[in-house]
């Protein structure tokens, strides 16, 4: 009935920064599955995989606690839901409170991403907004920190790809 997924020692892989940690074929195999449709059931994925419902269980139980499985979600149109303001803002701000000011920006319900970086900014944010109004206030805000030296707020006219999914 079940096709069993015969894993070769070359199929091992090293998961990247630990190297006591390794991913089997079948983890990649699942977090694509997953990545697709987190609504599977372990059922669905022992089928699809062709490993037993046990496997697939205590595969994706492995993959949450190793932390690279970090949660499940939906995809949504933002624009449908009136979220029509896609923006990257490049902030510079004083390298000691770095770190603070970046998780008081991820704290903001606005901010989808927030990254630490480098060149002449520190920081990158990618933000939704329903309007200039909300937009503009947003902005003034963080330049009312006392740590934020200046920001670059640059508006998406088009959103070409949107995909934060791994494709392994």
């Amino acid at each position: 009935m079940f096709k069993k997924i015969r894993v070769n020692l070359r199929e091992v892989i090293k998961v990247q920064g630990n190297s006591s940690e390794n991913l089997h074929s079948v983890d990649f195999q699942l977090i694509n599955l997953l990545q697709e449709d987190c609504r599977l059931s372990f059922n669905k994925i022992a089928r699809k995989l062709g490993i037993s419902v046990g496997t697939a269980f205590n595969h994706v139980k492995k993959l949450e606690k190793k932390g690279i499985v970090k949660g499940y979600t939906v995809l949504v149109d933002s624009a449908k839901l009136g979220y029509t303001l896609t923006v990257l803002i490049l902030i510079q701000a004083e390298g000691g409170q770095l770190s603070a000011i970046e998780q008081e920006i991820a704290k903001t319900a606005d901010a989808l991403a927030v990254y630490d970086i480098t060149g002449d900014y520190d920081i990158a944010v990618i933000a939704r907004f329903k309007d200039r109004a909300s937009l503009n206030a947003y902005v003034k805000n963080l330049l009312a920190h006392p740590h934020i030296k200046r920001t670059v707020t640059n508006v998406a006219l088009n959103v070409v790809k949107e995909d934060m999914r791994v494709k392994l």
